[in-house]
């Protein structure tokens, strides 16, 4: 358990683009159709970057790596026809659907002249990682949906980055698109091993909608869900002048703390996983942290997704398309957060899983449907630390290692895999605070682990 001193190697790391083009399905597809977008995607309209970053092979240099991408990227779209589509807000509903088109994914070739050795540690977030997106983001007009962006590196290694528009996938149905186009690329012309389940009328509001529940996890806005004015007050990107640390927790950190939470009477019913614990340790360590008077008085509330294509009845496919996820929540005062045994918290925690069941997602889902709003808490934890995009099999090998494409925003937190992935079982935490804050989070990280 500590705080990384990583560092970026280098900040600037001088990429040059060589190609930009279009890729669009191996076979004609429906290009006279909306795709309809559940309430739960309708909020979500913002990029997510996903970096791969894959060690030489001298089987595959890079120009043999893209060529595959390419040849593969073109076959799964034709039953994931929609990446090569376009959002358009339909103004007769005031919903954003997405357009089939034959507008086609963005496809970026680029290099630099540094080695994978040079840019340092991979799971430091370098915010020069941009510049392996970015700039292949600048190159198309029209905002395509999904774009590629493939950097090599002079040491024959390279970085796979795709930036897709939140509305088409969540984690997992990411991870299995990710499977999918590897199968692809190995040119042996079997079948998609997982065919995506398109359907997202599955996840449509019930008629009339029925809002069974209070749900203090979301908020109502004024404006239309087309409007883009206002962002979700969680995904608030503005700038400030943060701090920036990312702390370790190893298996036996993780194990400390489910030890500790089972050192006092805990509610039989509470599950205390991995992911629980430490939620809960990073509730208290934010929530104490917090620079304001009388802060031991005040509501905090932690949000963490959860996947609902097992808590709905009938289940969702696993392969079902889409964002599947909603926000749960767990609420209490700091000065709980402060007093009260560590296994307090794990039960709050826990229970914020537990109440998302078929008819509580239902009801959130109508909730959308009928005051059109976002989710809103203190902060967000997003965890990546076991999609498992670094356990793809490419026909150049897994990646090295896989990561998001980091922004610096107080109000999220994110959890993500050290290199190893789902093998090393540790965690590290990314937390971005004012410098005060920063303190006395720090302060607290180590002192509730002693």
């Amino acid at each position: 358990m500590g705080t990384l001193d990583l560092k970026p190697a280098i900040q600037d790391l001088k990429v040059a683009i060589q190609e930009t083009t279009l890729i669009h399905p191996s076979q004609q597809t429906d290009e006279n159709k909306s795709i309809f977008l559940s309430n739960i995607d309708q909020v979500l309209n913002f990029h997510v970057q996903r970096l791969n970053f894959f060690p030489a092979n001298p089987h595959f240099p890079p120009e043999t790596a893209v060529a595959r991408l390419k040849s593969a990227l073109e076959k799964v779209m034709v039953a994931y026809d929609f990446l090569a589509g376009r959002l358009q807000l339909n103004h007769q509903t005031g919903r954003l659907e997405i357009e089939c088109s034959p507008s086609g994914v963005g496809f970026v070739v680029a290099t630099t002249e540094y080695s994978l050795d040079e840019v340092g540690d991979l799971d430091y977030p370098n915010p020069a990682f941009m510049q392996l997106i970015l700039q292949g983001l600048d190159k198309f007009d029209d905002q395509p949906l999904c774009v590629f962006q493939v950097t090599s590196f002079k040491c024959g290694g390279f970085a796979m980055c795709i930036s897709t528009n939140h509305v088409l996938f969540d984690g997992m149905s990411f991870k299995i698109f990710l499977e999918n186009l590897a199968s692809q690329a190995f040119h042996d012309d079997k079948p998609l091993p997982y065919p995506p389940c398109n359907d997202r009328r599955l996840l449509a509001a019930r008629s009339p909608p029925q809002v069974t529940f209070p749900h203090p996890e979301l908020l109502k806005l004024k404006p239309s869900i087309g409007e883009e004015e206002q962002n979700p007050l969680v995904f608030d990107s503005k700038q400030e002048n943060l701090d920036f640390k990312i702390f370790n927790l190893s298996p036996n950190d993780i194990r400390y703390l489910k030890e500790k939470a089972k050192a006092a009477e805990i509610n039989p019913t509470t599950k205390i996983t991995s992911f629980n614990v430490i939620t809960a340790h990073v509730w208290r360590c934010k929530a104490l942290s917090y620079d304001v008077e009388n802060n031991r008085e005040r509501e905090s509330m932690v949000l963490y997704a959860v996947d609902i294509r097992s808590k709905l009845k009938p289940p969702l496919p696993v392969t079902y398309c889409g964002n599947a996820v909603l926000s749960a929540y767990a609420s209490a005062k700091c000065s709980v957060l402060e007093d009260e045994p560590f296994s307090k918290l794990v039960e709050m925690v826990s229970a914020g899983s537990t109440r998302m069941t078929d008819e509580y997602a239902r009801s959130a889902i109508d909730w959308g449907e009928v005051n059109k709003g976002f989710p809103n808490g203190e902060f967000l934890i997003s965890s990546w630390w076991r999609l498992g995009f670094d356990e793809v099999v490419y026909p150049w090998g897994k990646p090295r290692y896989s990561c998001p494409v980091v922004y610096h925003r107080k109000n999220i937190i994110l959890l993500f895999p050290e290199i190893g992935g789902g093998s090393s079982n540790g965690v590290n935490v990314l937390v971005a605070l004012p410098s005060k804050e920063m303190e006395k989070f720090q302060a607290l990280f180590h002192k509730y682990m002693a």
